[in-house]
């Protein structure tokens, strides 16, 4: 799987990429589908020897990276979380997930506590970056505190399965972008890992897109059963424009917004 990813990066240069971000633990199967420890073998510090591996290579190919993985911060300590580094191989930081599922084939409270760290926002060459790790995505809370912190493109790494999320992936990423007026990249994990988990396993869709700050696909929608790199470009001057039509930062009231928060 790293391997593969190192040719994604490679082929992403090729075309012009200045960051790239891969889809929620990338670097293995979605081990959430069950509850085995065997799977703790695949937590490493952050950084650490993935986060080296690729920073090499964003030294070398001049792109911002995004990388989920899955984190030991010390032993039984563990997390869901996203390294970024910068396009000269600088790690900037890192977000853990906050908002942790568990149900049916998501049993992701085995293997992670929640995020600590809160909704950093990195600033790389290529401008003002956060990350909110997939069923974060359903938590408008964490969408506005990256507004505030003033990102230009959130991305959303995920491994989403058929059902009811279909159409919540069309809906929320789209509506947090116009909601909170910057681009969102909403990439999800795709097949079916039937080599590892048998009948349990899912079949994740795809269908990976880019979205800007009022709401609008930046082109079209990636493939449901095929792998594809989505690269599009994205003009973050935009932000700016929008978020002067639509005065919505000066126009909230968060005096009134006290039960959102209330235990």
């Amino acid at each position: 799987m790293l391997a593969k990813h190192e040719r994604f990066v490679v082929e992403a240069a090729s075309q012009g990429a200045q960051v790239i971000c891969f889809q929620e633990l990338f670097y293995g199967p979605y081990f959430g589908i069950v509850q085995d420890k065997k799977y703790y073998e695949y937590a490493e510090s952050v950084p650490g020897p993935v986060t080296e591996r690729f920073a090499a290579l964003a030294r070398k190919h001049r792109m911002v990276m995004v990388l989920p993985v899955y984190e030991e911060e010390r032993p039984g300590v563990l997390y869901n979380t996203a390294a970024v580094v910068d396009a000269d191989g600088t790690y900037l930081g890192k977000y853990r997930k906050h908002h942790i599922p568990h149900l049916d084939r998501f049993w992701e409270k085995f293997y992670f506590r929640p995020g600590n760290l809160g909704y950093p926002v990195f600033d790389t060459a290529v401008g003002k970056i956060g990350v909110y790790i997939c069923y974060d995505r359903h938590f408008p809370e964490g969408w506005r505190n990256y507004g505030l912190a003033g990102a230009e493109l959130v991305f959303n790494p995920s491994a989403t399965k058929p059902g009811l999320s279909n159409r919540l992936w069309e809906l929320e990423q789209p509506a947090a972008a116009a909601a909170n007026q910057y681009f969102v990249g909403a990439n999800n994990r795709i097949g079916t890992e039937n080599g590892e988990f048998g009948d349990q396993a899912v079949t994740f869709y795809g269908s990976s897109y880019f979205v800007d700050p009022r709401g609008n696909y930046v082109g079209g929608i990636a493939s449901e059963n095929a792998e594809e790199i989505v690269i599009r470009d994205l003009d973050l001057s935009v932000v700016r424009e929008v978020r002067g039509d639509w005065q919505f930062y000066r126009d909230r009231r968060p005096d009134t917004y006290g039960p959102i928060v209330a235990p």
